[in-house]
Protein backbone atom coordinates (compact mmCIF):
# COMPACT_ATOMS: atom_id res chain seq x y z
CA UNK A 1 0.00 0.00 0.00
CA UNK A 2 0.87 3.54 -0.77
CA UNK A 3 2.01 6.21 2.04
CA UNK A 4 -1.72 7.77 1.71
CA UNK A 5 -3.46 4.77 2.29
CA UNK A 6 -1.38 3.92 5.69
CA UNK A 7 -2.49 7.37 6.56
CA UNK A 8 -5.42 7.46 5.91
CA UNK A 9 -5.95 3.83 7.53
CA UNK A 10 -4.13 5.26 10.89
CA UNK A 11 -6.26 8.04 10.79
CA UNK A 12 -9.73 5.84 10.45
CA UNK A 13 -8.68 3.07 12.91
CA UNK A 14 -7.33 5.66 15.40
CA UNK A 15 -10.85 7.49 15.29
CA UNK A 16 -13.05 4.16 15.81
CA UNK A 17 -10.82 3.28 18.56
CA UNK A 18 -11.47 6.83 20.17
CA UNK A 19 -14.88 6.31 19.53
CA UNK A 20 -15.25 3.20 21.37
CA UNK A 21 -12.57 4.03 24.02
CA UNK A 22 -13.13 7.33 24.63
CA UNK A 23 -9.63 8.62 24.64
CA UNK A 24 -8.66 11.70 23.24
CA UNK A 25 -9.05 11.76 19.54
CA UNK A 26 -6.70 14.25 18.54
CA UNK A 27 -4.13 12.85 20.11
CA UNK A 28 -4.61 9.20 19.46
CA UNK A 29 -4.82 10.25 15.46
CA UNK A 30 -1.40 12.42 15.66
CA UNK A 31 0.03 9.05 17.18
CA UNK A 32 -1.97 6.95 15.03
CA UNK A 33 -0.78 8.67 11.88
CA UNK A 34 2.84 8.03 13.16
CA UNK A 35 2.37 4.38 13.88
CA UNK A 36 0.81 3.73 10.53
CA UNK A 37 4.31 4.88 8.78
CA UNK A 38 6.75 3.81 11.35
CA UNK A 39 6.68 0.08 9.70
CA UNK A 40 7.84 1.06 6.51
CA UNK A 41 11.51 2.61 7.85
CA UNK A 42 12.39 -0.47 6.40
CA UNK A 43 11.82 1.01 2.75
CA UNK A 44 13.91 4.12 1.70
CA UNK A 45 11.77 5.16 -0.73
CA UNK A 46 8.31 5.40 2.00
CA UNK A 47 7.79 8.59 3.71
CA UNK A 48 9.31 7.86 7.10
CA UNK A 49 12.54 6.28 5.18
CA UNK A 50 12.63 9.68 3.32
CA UNK A 51 13.07 11.53 6.39
CA UNK A 52 15.31 9.26 8.09
CA UNK A 53 17.54 7.67 5.21
CA UNK A 54 20.29 6.14 7.04
CA UNK A 55 18.32 4.42 9.74
CA UNK A 56 16.30 2.87 6.85
CA UNK A 57 18.93 1.63 4.98
CA UNK A 58 20.60 0.16 8.01
CA UNK A 59 17.32 -1.55 9.26
CA UNK A 60 16.71 -2.77 5.35
CA UNK A 61 20.09 -4.05 5.12
CA UNK A 62 19.91 -6.15 8.59
CA UNK A 63 16.20 -7.13 7.62
CA UNK A 64 14.76 -6.24 4.10
CA UNK A 65 11.21 -4.87 4.12
CA UNK A 66 8.21 -6.27 5.06
CA UNK A 67 9.83 -8.56 7.71
CA UNK A 68 10.65 -7.14 11.30
CA UNK A 69 9.26 -3.84 10.97
CA UNK A 70 5.97 -5.42 10.01
CA UNK A 71 6.18 -8.20 12.42
CA UNK A 72 4.08 -9.11 16.38
CA UNK A 73 7.63 -8.93 17.27
CA UNK A 74 8.56 -5.37 16.85
CA UNK A 75 4.61 -4.32 17.68
CA UNK A 76 5.85 -5.71 21.30
CA UNK A 77 9.02 -3.91 21.35
CA UNK A 78 7.23 -0.56 20.73
CA UNK A 79 4.55 -1.62 23.70
CA UNK A 80 7.22 -2.10 26.18
CA UNK A 81 9.50 0.93 24.63
CA UNK A 82 6.37 3.06 24.92
CA UNK A 83 5.38 1.97 28.08
CA UNK A 84 8.64 1.80 29.63
CA UNK A 85 9.87 5.08 28.57
CA UNK A 86 6.48 7.41 28.24
CA UNK A 87 3.98 6.44 30.64
CA UNK A 88 1.16 8.50 28.34
CA UNK A 89 -1.54 5.75 27.39
CA UNK A 90 -3.34 7.54 24.36
CA UNK A 91 0.08 7.86 22.43
CA UNK A 92 1.03 4.35 22.73
CA UNK A 93 -2.60 2.96 22.08
CA UNK A 94 -2.53 5.27 19.00
CA UNK A 95 0.78 4.33 17.67
CA UNK A 96 -0.24 0.45 18.12
CA UNK A 97 -3.68 1.19 16.29
CA UNK A 98 -1.51 3.01 13.66
CA UNK A 99 0.65 -0.40 13.43
CA UNK A 100 -1.76 -2.54 13.51
CA UNK A 101 -3.08 -1.11 10.66
CA UNK A 102 -0.40 -0.74 8.45
CA UNK A 103 -0.17 -4.53 9.28
CA UNK A 104 -3.53 -5.45 8.15
CA UNK A 105 -3.07 -3.32 4.66
CA UNK A 106 -0.31 -4.66 3.99
CA UNK A 107 -1.48 -8.25 4.66
CA UNK A 108 -3.43 -7.24 1.41
CA UNK A 109 -0.81 -7.17 -0.89
CA UNK A 110 0.49 -10.06 -2.85
CA UNK A 111 4.01 -10.13 -0.86
CA UNK A 112 1.99 -9.76 2.45
CA UNK A 113 4.53 -9.43 5.56
CA UNK A 114 6.60 -11.52 7.95
CA UNK A 115 4.44 -11.51 10.93
CA UNK A 116 5.61 -13.93 12.69
CA UNK A 117 9.52 -13.11 12.20
CA UNK A 118 11.99 -14.56 12.78
CA UNK A 119 9.78 -17.33 11.44
CA UNK A 120 10.61 -17.34 7.40
CA UNK A 121 6.91 -17.04 6.44
CA UNK A 122 4.52 -14.45 4.99
CA UNK A 123 1.00 -13.61 6.11
CA UNK A 124 -1.65 -12.43 3.63
CA UNK A 125 -4.97 -12.07 2.42
CA UNK A 126 -6.72 -14.85 0.38
CA UNK A 127 -7.68 -11.98 -2.22
CA UNK A 128 -4.62 -9.29 -2.63
CA UNK A 129 -4.53 -6.01 -4.69
CA UNK A 130 -1.31 -4.65 -6.18
CA UNK A 131 0.36 -1.44 -4.60
CA UNK A 132 -1.24 1.78 -6.27
CA UNK A 133 -3.69 -0.77 -7.79
CA UNK A 134 -7.37 0.63 -9.00
CA UNK A 135 -8.38 -1.76 -5.85
CA UNK A 136 -6.15 0.03 -3.28
CA UNK A 137 -7.97 3.46 -4.30
CA UNK A 138 -11.23 2.44 -3.33
CA UNK A 139 -9.84 0.70 -0.39
CA UNK A 140 -8.44 4.61 0.18
CA UNK A 141 -11.99 5.63 -0.66
CA UNK A 142 -13.68 3.38 2.29
CA UNK A 143 -11.22 4.25 4.53
CA UNK A 144 -11.58 8.18 4.43
CA UNK A 145 -16.04 7.35 4.66
CA UNK A 146 -14.96 5.94 7.59
CA UNK A 147 -12.51 8.59 9.11
CA UNK A 148 -15.17 10.54 8.52
CA UNK A 149 -17.90 9.30 10.26
CA UNK A 150 -15.76 8.75 13.32
CA UNK A 151 -14.86 12.31 13.03
CA UNK A 152 -17.74 13.88 12.55
CA UNK A 153 -18.29 11.47 16.38
CA UNK A 154 -15.06 12.79 17.72
CA UNK A 155 -16.03 16.00 17.88
CA UNK A 156 -18.80 15.60 20.58
CA UNK A 157 -15.43 14.71 22.74
CA UNK A 158 -14.73 18.65 22.44
CA UNK A 159 -18.00 20.08 22.61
Amino acid sequence: MTGKTHIIGGISASLAYAYFSGSDPLILTGAGIVGALIPDICHGSSKIGRQLPILSKMINLIFGHRSFTHSLLFLVIITFLMNTFLSYETVTAGLIVGMVSHYILDMGTRSGIQLFFPLDFRVRFPLTTKTGSMVENLIFSLLALVSFYYGYHALYFYL
